[in-house]
């Protein structure tokens, strides 16, 4: 019904749904049904829609009820902007091994609400996804093998929109590496503004990725963007060598020199920008 409140800190976010059972016999799966990835279980509900077990025409037994809680998930930011998650829902029955019960996924039944949408994210679909957990223990019981327990992972897939990464990372750096590189485009006598560009585009960069790092945890490993950034300082600290090669290449002010230099920012202008944009398209396709 509703996904929100996405906490890439905590690694959590929070969910409300419908989950329902239908089954023959005497075994109850609902008793001992467990949410395994729930936390905050203060703020947990999970409320019953009949006060009973209803039989069906078919003479099944059916349960529904209706839940509001936060998941753990932990969110691997390494492919941030372009990141995408399976966000999981996974239950269990923690009275019954799989040798006594085994929750089905019933997949045409399933699905998630039309309305539903979730700020700064594509939702792709879900996926159903039955298994068996084996706990390495016997919980202390002398008389008791390990045992696996049906489990059922309801997976939301979502995406970030690649216009994020277009128009509000890519695009602002891309204008202020412009900018520096325009340096070479300056006439070789004024020093002073070549050099000042490439220094105020280091000086705007270093902002620029301050920016959006705010807005992710604390994590110990380079993102996507983390690596095009490190780019790009290589990218800046390299054309301020080269203006300051040039400087000293024209410091007699002959003709001569200057229309070497010129030809020589010009290719290492092409040459930056291939490498450049070479080396960003091979992190976005490859890292």
């Amino acid at each position: 019904m509703n996904l929100y409140d996405f906490d890439m800190a905590s690694n959590s976010f929070a969910a409300d749904f419908y989950l329902w059972c239908k089954w023959k016999g005497d075994l109850d799966p609902v008793t001992g049904l467990e949410f395994v990835n729930s936390i905050d279980k203060w703020g947990f509900t999970q409320t019953a829609v009949f006060d009973s077990t209803q039989i069906l025409k078919d003479g099944s037994n059916y349960h529904i009820m209706r839940v509001e809680g936060r998941f753990d998930y932990d969110f691997n930011l390494e492919r941030f902007p372009l990141d995408k998650h399976q966000v999981p829902i996974k239950i269990e029955n923690s009275l019954y091994n799989s040798g006594q019960l085994v929750y089905l996924p019933a997949e045409n039944e399933s699905g998630i609400q039309k309305e539903l949408k979730i700020q700064g994210w594509y939702i792709n679909g879900f996926k159903l996804v039955p298994s068996e957990h084996e706990y390495d223990t016997n919980f202390g019981y002398d008389d008791k093998i390990k045992e696996t327990y049906s489990n059922i992972s309801f997976n939301i897939e979502i995406e970030r929109p690649l216009n994020f990464f277009l128009w509000k990372l890519l695009l602002p750096l891309i204008v202020v590496l412009i900018s520096s590189l325009g340096a070479s485009f300056v006439f070789p006598g004024y020093i002073d503004a070549r050099i000042s560009l490439p220094i105020g585009a280091l000086l705007a960069v270093v902002f620029l990725q301050q920016a959006y790092t705010d807005n992710l945890p604390d994590i110990a490993y380079m993102v996507l963007m983390d690596k095009i950034y490190v780019l790009s300082y290589l990218i800046i600290i390299v054309g301020l060598v080269q203006v300051i090669f040039a400087a000293n290449k024209v410091s007699s002010q002959k003709e001569d020199e200057i229309k070497i230099v010129k030809k020589i920012d010009f290719r290492f202008i092409s040459v930056l920008l291939i490498l450049y944009l070479g080396s960003c398209a091979y992190l976005i396709i490859f890292s």
